[in-house]
């Protein structure tokens, strides 16, 4: 049986920051969902879940079939469960992370305690790198080259240009 974990979040746009978190997990796990959660009602977002899933794609290739792409919006234990998984990937960046996300640990594990979160790091080159900040400055036509792949500079150049 392979070893499934899903990595969820946002990632409105995707960073390296995510990306290294998904290339190091390959190496712990058989495979990795990369979820994007929504919700259709509320979320407003610069890019559709459809658009991330794609820059991901675009920048994973190599992962072959060892990545998969998904997006969904309710509660992430009950997508788990429902993806034949037990294993939920976070990853962190500083001390204010780990509070918000030890808290959705214990309360995922309180609904569902089969399903485990597992905590990665961010790598030292990527610890500063936040999603709102690299729209904020893409915005205001600053340079996330470094931050994002080059084909999302590209999507945020075009993003911006549209507004």
């Amino acid at each position: 049986m392979k070893r499934r974990a899903i990595y969820p979040g946002s990632f409105d746009p995707p960073t390296y920051g995510h990306i290294d978190i998904i290339r190091r997990s390959l190496q712990i796990f058989d495979e990795v969902v990369v979820a994007i959660v929504y919700n259709p009602q509320k979320d407003s977002f610069l890019f559709t879940p459809d658009e991330r899933l794609d820059m991901f794609r675009e920048e994973l290739t190599d992962a072959g079939d060892r990545v998969l792409y998904d997006s969904f919006h309710g509660l992430l234990v009950d997508y788990v469960d429902a993806m034949q998984a037990n294993i939920i990937i976070r990853g962190l960046r500083a001390v204010s992370d780990f509070d918000f996300e030890f808290q959705m640990a214990l309360m995922n594990r309180r609904m569902k305690p089969q399903i485990e979160t597992i905590f990665l790091m961010t790598g030292a080159a990527h610890f500063y790198t936040a999603a709102r900040l690299i729209k904020e400055i893409a915005a205001l036509d600053g340079n996330v080259d470094g931050l994002v792949p080059p084909h999302v500079v590209k999507r945020l150049k075009e993003k911006f240009a549209k507004k």
